[in-house]
C-alpha cells in the first residue's frame, strides 16, 4: 500500500495520477465521500458519492478500513471493499486521503504501508493555488487553508516527506522511493 496524504491543493492528486501513469503495478483506491461531485467528477472513478445518511450506515456497518467527518456532514473513507478489489487483481493499492484517514491505514497496516506526505512550498502558495482552482468560495477557501496549517503538523509521522516547489522534482522523488518500497 502506498498512501499520499496532503493539505488540499499541494498537488497530491497530480502526483498520484502521474504515478498510475508511470506503468508501476498500481491501482487507485477510489474513497468514498458524502459531498456532492464537483466539475466532471465521477461516481466510481473519482469517488463513490454517498448520502450523508447512507455513509453513515455504512461506518455502522463496519464497511470502512478509515473514515473521517472532515468538514461538517462531509465524510470521506475508505470502504474495504475497495481494498479487496484491488488486492484481488494483485495489485499495490495507492491511496489519496486526507491527512488523519493516511495516519489512520498505516497505524493499521504499519510495515505494508508506505505514508508520504506531500506539502506546499509554503501556506502562501498553497493559497494562490487553491484560488487558481476556482471550486471554493471564500468561505470555502478559508476553512481549507486553516485546516492546511493543522494538516501540516502532522507531517512528521510520515514515512516520507516531500516538498511540491518542482513537480517533476517531487515526483521524481517520490517515484524514486515509491519503487523501493515496492522492491524490498
Amino acid at each position: 500500500m502506498v498512501i499520499f496524504s496532503a493539505p488540499s491543493g499541494s498537488g497530491k492528486t497530480t502526483i498520484v495520477q502521474r504515478l498510475l501513469e508511470a506503468g508501476l503495478p498500481l491501482e487507485f483506491s477510489v474513497s468514498a465521500t458524502s459531498r456532492k461531485p464537483r466539475g466532471k467528477e465521477v461516481h466510481g472513478k473519482d469517488y463513490y458519492f454517498l448520502s450523508v445518511a447512507d455513509f453513515k450506515k455504512s461506518i455502522d456497518e463496519n464497511a470502512f478500513v478509515e473514515w473521517e467527518e472532515v468538514y461538517h456532514q462531509q465524510y470521506y473513507g475508505t470502504l474495504t471493499s475497495e481494498v479487496h478489489r484491488i488486492w484481488e487483481k494483485g495489485k499495490h493499492i495507492v491511496f489519496d486521503v486526507d491527512v488523519l484517514g493516511g495516519l489512520n491505514i498505516k497505524k493499521q497496516f504499519g510495515e505494508k504501508a508506505l505514508a508520504v506526505f506531500i506539502q506546499p512550498p509554503s501556506l502562501e502558495e498553497l493559497e494562490k493555488r487553491l484560488r487558481k482552482r476556482g471550486t471554493d468560495d471564500e468561505e470555502s477557501l478559508q476553512k481549507r487553508i486553516r485546516k492546511a496549517e493543522y494538516e501540516l503538523s502532522f507531517a512528521p509521522q510520515f514515512d516520507l516527506q516531500v516538498i511540491n516547489d518542482d513537480l517533476e522534482k517531487a515526483l521524481q522523488e517520490t517515484m524514486i522511493r515509491i519503487t523501493e518500497f515496492l522492491n524490498r
